[in-house]
């Protein structure tokens, strides 16, 4: 599909060894809505590019590589390594987390307050800030130079606002997280372990969310398209 995809065993040990030598780094969780979003969307398209990690979040990422190139890419959730980088951060990094309502951005600060006492939160901020709460916010960043800033906007906002303020802090990690602040929050839940397994997650969602049909479309849109781009290829 044109977009680049990396690919590791261990992508939580290559983010600690960057944060060791205090590299900056700027991770996407790529999956086939996003795909088609940065087909129509050039900035987005340009932000991808540019990433220092891309990890296949989505099962469709997955089919399309072991489908279409023979090749065995296993998908890596977002949510599911923001939490892996939680538990393996050393006490004294310091972690930000900005997104969501206020109510469920303290929340989930809560949950991993109690899952891990020792994390150094050193911030967090709802997504609705504005104004003078906004800049008190970027503020705090220049101030604080976390080391590691969750940002749980949605796509594109999340990815433009790194890319935005990325030199407040330019030797921290930034990973943008979608909505697993609500996750975190029991606001939503995931679906059942079978479910992901059968690539079945997206199912679960449009049953929490039916009103998410529309841009549900995009899951065959990028399977044609995949299949469409492959063929031009050869």
């Amino acid at each position: 599909m044109g977009l680049p995809v990396h690919q590791s065993q261990d992508y939580v040990g290559w983010l600690l060894g960057r944060l060791r030598h205090r590299q900056s780094t700027h991770v996407v969780t790529l999956n086939a809505e996003m795909c088609m979003q940065a087909r129509q969307n050039a900035e987005l398209n340009r932000l991808i590019q540019n990433a220092d990690l891309v990890i296949p979040d989505g099962a469709g990422i997955e089919l399309y590589f072991r489908g279409l190139q023979r090749r065995l890419v296993k998908r890596c959730p977002g949510i599911e390594l923001a939490a892996e980088l939680l538990e393996r951060l050393e006490p004294g990094h310091k972690v930000v987390f900005y997104g969501g309502t206020p109510e469920v951005s303290q929340t989930a600060a809560q949950f991993w307050q109690r899952q891990r006492p020792a994390l150094n939160l050193v911030a967090v901020q709802h997504g609705y800030a504005a104004g003078p709460d906004l800049s008190h916010f970027l503020e705090q960043l220049r101030r604080l130079q976390p080391d590691v800033i969750f940002v749980g906007l949605g796509v594109p906002r999340q990815e433009r606002w790194i890319d935005a303020h990325r030199q407040l802090c330019p030797q921290a990690t930034w990973v943008g997280i979608g909505g697993s602040f609500d996750i975190w929050a029991g606001v939503k839940t995931r679906a059942p372990r079978w479910m992901c397994d059968r690539h079945l997650e997206w199912l679960y969602r449009l049953y929490q969310e039916p009103w998410r049909w529309r841009r549900m479309l995009a899951l065959p849109q990028f399977a044609w398209s995949a299949v469409l781009y492959q063929w031009r290829k050869r």
